[in-house]
């Protein structure tokens, strides 16, 4: 090997012992006589001071690098001089006395600066994705990527569970996405699939008696990117036999608090997990995700708001519709401009507007007047009203109230994305506390208006509610099933259900979706003759790798704790694709691209 010791391990432990290192020079300082380099490698940085008086050859070599240069040094540990200690870095209390010094491989001018942490254009840190990996945030996100995935492995193989990859290569068949097709060459006309998530070949495992199976699975979804959003994608992939939902969710909550707790010790994990129906999260927070390191829990003021003179209210109110809102405290000094803002920002979410109550002052809401209510509407609503309402979401004088009114399904977004804002802006998102929650009882079907017909609101495979079985054939809308989602902190960490495992059930779900007999068995006739053979009741879950990840590095992007990804447009900026395919390629496969009209 080119070294025998890594720069960031030396200690005090190290002083006059013979070292070699090798690495990067992360920065160089020319005192005159004494030449001082930080040399970098995965493990951290080592202080290396060249002395001409003590080898002038290796002076000689470090007085010619620069920034990113590749050094191999050959010297001897020893104390640095009293008041020269750097208490910032594990190192800082030693340094290595260069005596011989070799320049491996000298460097351009990186694109940007690597040893700051000074923002970079997505588009340059993409294109130079090699270089900005050397970054020290970013070797620390890999490192705890590969701790993350390392302690799922023992965790699950300590508890039975058998390690299987399934094919990258399969059938498309419908799960909620776009494929990405594979062309073949030997059956020209066909084509492979990139599986989406190994949905039925898990399945088709518990079929065949494993019982216990996990994967670390590489998914891919032709799909609309954004932060938290790849087109492949890496998720823990698990199913089990002769489960119900309470057990998967108790190992679930088993891993995530045991994984806190030994990768970021640090992070405070909120226990036990809450465990919210789809409706309890929607009716509260807004959202089937909801941040619950706060309160602010929405109130539903829908017969209050009816009964004022405000004629948007009462007509929403009237019409079947929803007021709904929370209180946001201190925040009644709020100027026109914040108001403003929070308006915009729901009515960006689709609602048409934000009615805002500021109530003045301190003491009791006993004691609240009309001149201590400040709002463009307040002359619609008498005192006693609005200490109702403020009452109902839990206000004190001094706080805000923040209303939005119409249908529910248009209101349910720009609620929770108020909320959250909210909870942002007064610092109530403890960054170091992870807020984990089932989320349960999730919907069966959800009716698609474009296309007048049911489609899945988890996939075709989850299994309805034992009492909702009888609902399938008469009202379908009203169906719950047995589908559940990990939340944590806004994020959607993972969803897993209860899994159909007759294939009469089955079947009657894909005809309820629309699919003919036919399509049935060319999709997934493979499923279903399975199930014939004696499947065991099962059922799953595959939490997000890269979510978990992103969330325990406190980052907001996928992109920071993925060590190749593509840009926001599905592009892959450092080798350039997707590109184009030379004649050749396309004539092997039978293949003709045929121009934009």
């Amino acid at each position: 090997m080119l070294k025998d010791t890594d720069a960031g391990s030396l200690r005090k432990s190290h002083v006059g012992t013979e070292v070699t290192l090798a690495g990067w020079v992360h920065r160089r300082r020319d005192h005159g006589s004494l030449i001082f380099i930080d040399l970098r490698d995965r493990s951290g940085i080592a202080q290396v001071v060249a002395n001409p008086e003590v080898s002038p050859d290796a002076h000689s070599v470090v007085g010619n690098l620069r920034n990113e240069w590749v050094l191999q040094v050959k010297g001897e540990v020893r104390l640095r001089p009293p008041g020269t200690e750097n208490q910032n870095l594990p190192t800082g209390e030693v340094e290595v006395l260069a005596k011989e010094a070799t320049i491996l491989n000298p460097a351009k001018t990186p694109p940007f600066y690597i040893n700051d942490e000074a923002e970079v254009d997505e588009a340059l840190r993409l294109r130079y994705r090699p270089l900005y990996l050397r970054r020290e945030r970013m070797q620390r996100n890999l490192v705890l990527r590969h701790r993350v995935v390392k302690f799922i492995r023992d965790f699950l193989d300590k508890r039975g569970f058998i390690e299987v990859e399934t094919p990258i290569l399969i059938k498309s068949t419908p799960e909620g996405a776009r494929d990405y097709l594979v062309p073949s060459r030997i059956y020209p006309g066909s084509f492979y699939a990139l599986p989406q998530s190994p949905q039925q070949l898990k399945q088709l495992l518990m079929v065949a008696g494993l019982e216990r199976y996990y994967q670390i699975a590489r998914c891919f979804r032709d799909e609309d990117l954004r932060a938290d959003r790849q087109p492949e994608f890496t998720q823990l992939d698990l199913e089990m036999s002769f489960v119900e939902e309470k057990d998967i969710l108790d190992l679930m909550e088993e891993l995530f608090t045991s994984l806190v707790e030994t990768v970021t010790p640090e992070k405070r994990v909120i226990k036990p997990f809450p465990r919210l129906t789809y409706q309890e999260a929607i009716a509260k927070y807004g959202t089937d995700k909801p941040d619950l390191r706060f309160g602010l829990e929405l109130a539903d003021v829908t017969d209050l708001a009816g009964q004022s003179e405000f004629q948007a209210f009462r007509k929403v109110a009237g019409s079947g519709g929803l007021v709904k809102g929370f209180a946001a405290p201190g925040c009644s000094i709020y100027s026109r401009k914040q108001l403003e803002e929070l308006a915009e920002l729901v009515r960006a979410k689709g609602a048409p507007g934000l009615v805002t109550m500021s109530l003045m002052g301190d003491g009791s809401l006993d004691d609240l007047a009309e001149s201590d209510v400040r709002s463009a509407v307040a002359r619609y609503f008498s005192t006693d009203l609005i200490k109702a309402m403020a009452s109902r979401m839990k206000a004190q004088r001094g706080d805000l109230l923040l209303m939005v009114a119409g249908e529910e399904e248009k209101i349910r977004e720009p609620l929770g994305a108020l909320r959250e804002e909210m909870g942002h802006r007064l610092g109530l998102a403890d960054p170091n506390t992870l807020a984990l929650a089932f989320v349960t009882q999730f919907p069966l079907f959800e009716w698609n208006r474009e296309e007048k017909k049911w489609g899945s609101a988890h996939h075709p495979f989850t299994a309805p509610r034992d009492e909702h079985v009888s609902l399938l054939d008469t009202d379908p809308g009203r169906c719950l099933s047995k589908a559940y989602d990990i939340v944590c902190n806004e994020y959607e960490l993972a969803s897993g259900s209860i899994r159909i495992h007759n294939r009469e059930l089955q079947g009657n779900i894909f005809r309820i979706l629309g699919y003919t007999p036919e399509q049935i068995q060319d999709r997934f006739g493979h499923l279903l003759d399975a199930f014939e053979y004696g499947a065991p009741p099962h059922g799953g879950i595959a939490p997000g790798i890269d979510r978990i990840v992103m969330i325990l590095a406190g980052e907001r992007s996928l992109r920071e704790v993925i060590a190749f990804p593509k840009t926001q447009s599905a592009q892959d900026l450092l080798f350039g694709a997707p590109s184009t395919a030379s004649p050749q390629q396309l004539a092997e496969l039978h293949l003709q691209v045929v121009p934009e009209p």
